[in-house]
């Protein structure tokens, strides 16, 4: 059976009313054949995210309807694997102070001028400088907590439960690779990066597409050697205590 993701906009609702439409889901999922394995209650966004498989969408929002009547939003089809890689291992929350936010902020990378460097360099030296790239940033990956959602072959897209994490991280690379260029000889390697956070379902079809979306083209639209942030993503920095330059 399909994994579903859907998504409850729920105005003033608490951790302890999620969980109670949890519990509800739970008693009645078997008579739809519907297994649930978790849910992420985001207070500040006011919704509910929730994990299962089911045969259809419509049994899943049957479920709800019958239990609670809190009929989804949004559903979508998901894979398990990324389920995993942007939110995480999944686990059912024993109660209201161990729900989770389901909020994400997404990091991508790109190496400039990488086909232009593969021309000039030929294959095997080209492999050489990606695997020095590639092991750059996942040496800074394990430090800050990040999980690999995708390699692009001359970039990454990343995930962070933390957005302090995402910044730092995205401080760290700029700077490792700003230290590798002024120690090594030609060519330089050079990295654009972009920054974006959302939720895992909105009127998109795919897990996080519309933060992944706008997360690629602040990277397309970033200078070498430079970051740009979502307008979301500056708000939370500057609760967290960055400071910012004009984009």
């Amino acid at each position: 059976m399909p994994l579903y993701m859907d998504r409850h906009d729920v105005p003033g609702a608490t951790a302890e009313d999620s969980a109670r439409a949890h519990l509800a889901d739970l008693a009645i999922s078997q008579k739809y054949d519907v297994e649930f394995f978790s849910y992420w209650f985001d207070p500040l966004n006011e919704a509910v995210f929730c994990f299962a498989r089911a045969p259809t969408s419509q049994t899943m929002s049957d479920v709800h309807q019958a239990a609670h009547g809190l009929i989804p939003a949004e559903i979508i089809e998901v894979s398990e694997n990324d389920v995993v890689r942007f939110l995480g291992k999944v686990h059912d929350p024993k109660g209201p102070d161990d729900v989770t936010s389901a909020f994400r902020t997404i990091l991508v990378t790109d190496l400039e001028g990488s086909t232009a460097l593969l021309d000039r360099l030929g294959q095997a030296e080209y492999m050489v400088l990606l695997t020095e790239h590639d092991l750059i940033i996942r040496r800074l990956l394990i430090t800050w907590r990040g999980r690999e959602v995708k390699h692009t072959g001359d970039g990454f897209l990343i995930s962070f439960d933390d957005p302090s994490h995402a910044l730092d991280i995205a401080l760290a690379i700029d700077g490792a690779f700003k230290d590798r260029n002024a120690t090594s000889p030609e060519p330089v390697l050079r990295v654009r990066i972009g920054l974006a956070a959302g939720e895992p379902v909105d009127h998109n079809d795919d897990i996080f597409g519309a933060a992944v979306t706008r997360a690629s083209r602040l990277c397309a639209g970033a200078e070498p050697d430079h970051i740009l942030v979502s307008d979301e993503v500056q708000k939370l920095g500057i609760d967290l205590g960055f400071s910012f330059g004009e984009g």
